[in-house]
């Protein structure tokens, strides 16, 4: 993929330096990697180019939600304040599960963040819905329409992309 923008999060910001599934965040061999996981699913494996590092999808952020911009984990402030935000080509190694996405997210469904993405999944795969609008609490009538009109708009065909905001790495 060309272009593909890219920022970087450190274990030092809200969210701590665990990853969306609870483990501790990777700068090793294959580096942690946040993005919107209807974009780029859980699990997905990709290389820099420049750089050759690999990297793994494995966690999201709210500010990522509706981009394609992938938060490149970085291990130290200054190795984050370095990359700050560049255009890299990257190569995908592997594509994630877009069902291991959706089993992930559902639990979260309570949050309009998570339902955004939980929505475009099952856009993608509508033949494996996910009851996810049971999980919300009292929450704002906004978010009981998005997670309401999931099931509803799972078969129609994909929405246009909605604007770029800066990523921000906050979790649920």
């Amino acid at each position: 993929m060309s272009n593909v923008r890219t920022t970087a999060y450190t274990r030092k910001e809200k969210g701590g330096i665990q990853n969306a599934l609870g483990k501790y965040l990777s700068g090793h061999h294959v580096i942690s990697a946040a993005a919107d996981w209807s974009r780029f699913p859980l699990g997905t494996r990709f290389r820099i180019c420049s750089t050759r590092e690999e990297f793994i999808i494995d966690d999201y952020g709210t500010a990522l939600i509706g981009t394609n911009t992938i938060d490149l984990y970085r291990p130290t402030r200054l190795e984050m304040k370095r990359w700050g935000a560049r255009n890299v080509d990257i190569d995908i190694l592997q594509w994630g599960s877009e069902q291991k996405s959706l089993e992930v997210l559902g639990p979260r469904a309570k949050f309009p963040q998570v339902q955004e993405m939980l929505v475009a999944l099952q856009k993608k795969t509508p033949s494996r819905p996910v009851a996810f609008a049971s999980n919300l609490t009292k929450s704002s009538a906004k978010s009981k329409k998005i997670a309401s009109s999931a099931a509803q708009s799972s078969a129609k065909a994909p929405s246009s992309k909605p604007a770029k905001t800066s990523p921000s790495r906050t979790l649920d």
